[in-house]
């Protein structure tokens, strides 16, 4: 039965994980790499710790638990979970297991100095690194320290920590287990850390080298700054050489203690550049053995490297796959269209089906290639042009790759660039009647969608959806409908560069655009504020609506007084805006229509903070002040030099915008409509899949592809495994920050504002909507969780148009994402709020409840004692 409970590291490779844990296998599979040297050992299996596990009953209660425990009740955990390590550690290793560690050890040499470490089930992998999670004893000498060491590796698997970041990743306790990893100590000259990709900037094509003197444990627990080396294409590109004062040394009884480093040698680099090149090529074997960039342990001992650990780097955003070894430049979807959260594969395929351009998928986020429009001079223009007005980061972004030598190829203008970046912008009439047609034509394709799609199923509602999303791309690149759009935009451009060139006067456009016709986004805002109306006479509505929890609530509405006037509002509200949520890009969200209770506490919000006849009386005023700022404007340009010209052409861009700046948010409306007419069909073909017993629930149809699921329908078989697989790449994408700007080798280009017109200390932003507002800060991520009352500055990542009801309450805006046109912009616009958006992690910088002044005009944020 030994066999069981003790491998040689020569023994195993990366498919015993579940045998040796993730720190195990990976030293197995670097031992079988050519040219790669490992510090012999072996590992003492899974099978050795449940056996452990299960001499002690106890702790099965103990593990129930702690799994009930909530992940932030920290006082709970820590006495739980030292419980259980006291009652492992405690343990009398049995004498067949002790004779077996024992055996092994004598291999090594019984008096020989070992490294006992922590080898997990959960650990070092590709979705999520546990890094830090368990521990590792090192120069454990003689027999019995070392078991002494086995059993404190095993009962590290519930350290505090550890148990809080597997509750926070939804990992059940029971389904890890730990292996210990028992290694020949290497006494190194230099040792540290390689990382085959540039953790910071993700780029993989650079390395980077950390190194220090003595053991590796000095860097690793911050003890002291190392020497970094950055080395691409084989030679050293940067290097920095810290003065180490102390390093970890061994001592010959066994532990590890401190030194000071002789003054002499303390700036002296721990490598030299050939070693740190040397190394990095060892780096890249271990790389293309793993198939991934790693983050790598090294020691180096008597001028030969060897290895002590490989992991996978989790924190680098993946790449898009495109075949082909090129450079590409690819720009975020989800930062223009105000939706960063990682979508699920069904909703990134439809999203590609209906786009009007190719799109990319990596991390669960979707990218366009831009690399053809930046390489010929014309197209790269424009692209910069239009990009930089809806948002200077990613232009800054572009620029700075523009600047690197030859990433981007040159193309003659007459290159495969395409169109450039504006799209149709030939000149149109300012007529409202054009806004009407284009709704009218909106309504009525997606009138003939509803009825149709009702009658397909199975294979055929797929055949029919390829051509419904064909229809679908049609009405989105109508020409009248680009033409509508851009001419708003350039009405507001034209405003806001001439106004502020003749009247000194910045981001005249936003007051000129207030509660401006045809909004479909600002109409759902107020149009709420009328459904509290009807709410707000009847104290027995309000009091259920306050503990609402079942989505069922609307039947349950009809039994009080004034009940059923106020089903009747919610329910016509549905009717026109339930197709709308959060991340409403994503086909797999939630819609109100399925969770009405995520409207319930902004009803309630606006039945507490407003008066009666709110919404017409906001409209009304929003109007006014918009007619006000046009006499004022125009009777300020007649007092100019050429004065009767400049205000007749200003007038007519007036006229322009205000005519066609609402008709910029009906597109999305007819997209996410059709969106959820498609989403409906799917979801009854999955009850279908499920009631015939191919699917165990129907939101799995969610992390296939459109096509896959097509597949799933024709053959009634499904991969349970690719699904969970999704499920669980998936939850690790939410850790990731998707980039602005992000290119083939990896490198995530973030772009900055350069500006020197704001005061110290003040968080920079882009100005979308005029005037300065103070109050107190609501950092909200989740709308469900509002909580706002009048005079609250809202704080959020993004807000897509399902947050436009929250914007009638609020006093101004603040983004992490946004640009000039983008909804949020647009809206805070309409209702006449100060608004900031694309401020770098201002959800972290600011706090609930601290109190801010947004400059909307200029672009920043100040946070106020």
């Amino acid at each position: 039965m030994t066999e069981r409970y003790v491998w040689d590291l020569q023994e195993v490779d990366e498919t015993q994980l579940a045998v040796v844990g993730g720190k195990g296998a990976h030293l197995g599979g670097l031992s079988r790499i050519e040219g790669i040297r490992v510090p012999g050992g072996f590992c003492v299996t899974t099978d050795a710790f449940q056996r452990i596990m299960a001499e002690a009953p106890s702790l099965d209660h103990r593990l129930d638990q702690l799994s009930r425990l909530n992940p932030d009740d920290r006082e709970a955990i820590r006495t739980l979970s030292a419980e259980i390590r006291r009652t492992i550690e405690e343990i009398a290793i049995p004498g067949d297991l002790a004779a077996a560690i024992t055996r092994a050890l004598a291999q090594l040499g019984e008096q020989a100095a070992c490294a006992v470490r922590s080898s997990a089930t959960a650990e070092d992998l590709p979705t999520a690194s546990f890094a830090g999670q368990q521990d590792t004893y090192l120069n454990v000498v003689g027999p019995t320290a070392i078991l002494q060491h086995v059993s404190r590796c095993w009962a590290s698997l519930f350290t505090e920590r550890a148990v809080t970041y597997r509750q926070r990743n939804g990992i059940d306790h029971r389904t890890v287990h730990m292996a210990v990893v028992v290694q020949r100590m290497v006494f190194p000259h230099a040792a540290g850390i390689l990382f085959t990709a540039d953790p910071v900037t993700g780029n993989r094509k650079v390395a980077t080298v950390d190194a220090g003197f003595g053991l590796g444990e000095a860097l690793v627990s911050g003890l002291v700054n190392p020497d970094v080396f950055k080395v691409r294409h084989g030679e050293v590109v940067a290097k920095a050489i810290a003065a180490k004062q102390r390093a970890v040394h061994a001592l010959p009884t066994g532990g590890t203690q401190e030194v000071a480093i002789d003054p002499q040698r303390q700036e002296q680099p721990a490598l030299t550049d050939a070693q740190a090149v040397r190394l990095v090529r060892l780096g890249r074997r271990i790389e293309a053995h793993f198939g991934r960039p790693q983050d790598i342990e090294w020691c180096l001992v008597d001028g030969g490297f060897q290895i002590v650990q490989s992991r996978p780097i989790t924190t680098l955003f993946p790449i898009p796959e495109t075949g082909d070894q090129e450079n590409h430049v690819y720009v975020s979807v989800g930062h223009g269209q105000m939706m960063t959260d990682p979508m699920k594969p069904l909703g990134l395929s439809m999203w590609q089906l209906t786009a009007m351009v190719p799109m990319h998928t990596a991390g669960g986020r979707l990218f366009v290639d831009v690399t053809r429009r930046l390489a010929s001079p014309a197209s790269r223009a424009g692209l910069l042009d239009v990009i930089g007005r809806g948002d200077p980061l990613i232009r800054d972004a572009l620029e700075t790759v523009l600047d690197r030598d030859d990433f981007v190829p040159s193309l003659p203008d007459a290159g495969p660039g395409g169109p450039p970046a504006g799209g149709a912008s030939a000149p149109i009439e300012t007529d409202p009647a054009i806004v009407t047609e284009l709704i009218e034509r909106s309504q009525v394709s997606i009138a003939a969608l509803e009825r149709d799609v009702r009658t397909k199923t199975g294979p055929a509602l797929f055949d029919f959806l390829l051509e419904a999303f064909e229809e679908h791309k049609r009405v989105l690149s109508d020409p009248l409908s680009m033409q509508a759009i851009m001419a708003g935009m350039e009405a507001t451009w034209w405003l806001n560069d001439t106004l502020r060139e003749w009247l000194d006067e910045k981001n005249a456009a936003d007051t000129l655009t207030l509660s401006a016709p045809d909004n479909v986004t600002s109409e759902m805002g107020l149009a709420l504020l009328d459904v509290a109306d009807v709410i707000r006479p009847h104290s027995e509505v309000v009091a259920f609506l306050q503990g609402v929890e079942d989505e069922g609530f609307l039947d349950e509405l009809a039994k009080l007084t004034g009940g059923t006037e106020a089903r009747d509002a919610i329910e016509a509200y549905l009717d026109r805006y339930g197709m709308r949520c959060v991340g409403e890009i994503d086909i797999t969200r939630p819609r109100w229509r399925e969770r009405p209770t995520t409207l319930v506490p902004v009803i309630l919000d606006n039945v507490r903070n407003f008066e009666p006849g709110a919404a017409e009386r906001r409209f009304e005023q929003g109007r006014q002040k918009a007619q006000k700022k046009e006499q004022d404007v125009l009777s300020r340009l007649r007092a100019l030099p050429d004065g009767d010209r400049k205000a007749d052409e200003a007038k007519r861009m007036i006229d322009r915008v205000r005519t066609f700046i609402g008709y910029r948010e009906y597109p999305k409306y007819g997209i996410v409509s059709r969106y959820f007419l498609y989403k409906q069909a799917l979801l009854e073909e999955a009850e279908r899949l499920v009631q015939a017993g191919v699917l165990p629930e129907k939101e799995d149809i969610f992390y296939l592809t459109f096509q896959e699921l097509h597949d799933v329908v024709r053959s009634h078989q499904v991969d349970g495994r690719l699904i969970q697989q999704r499920k669980d790449a998936f939850r690790s994408y939410h850790a990731l920050t998707p980039p602005r700007v992000l290119t083939s080798d990896g490198e995530a280009v973030t772009g900055a504002y350069r500006r020197d017109d704001v005061p110290a200390g003040a968080l920079i932003g882009l100005p979308v909507s005029a005037g300065t507002v103070e109050g107190r800060a609501r950092v909200i991520l989740d709308i469900a969780e509002a909580d706002l009352e009048a005079g609250d500055i809202l704080v959020t990542t993004f807000t897509d148009p399902s947050w436009s009801p929250l914007f009638v309450g609020i006093a101004g805006l603040v983004t992490e994402v946004g640009g000039q046109m983008t909804h949020g912009a647009v809206i805070a616009r309409e209702y006449g709020l100060p608004a900031v958006v694309g401020v770098e992690q201002a959800t972290r910088l600011i706090r609930d409840g601290q109190r801010i002044r947004v400059h909307g005009t200029d672009g920043y944020v100040e946070i106020l004692p």
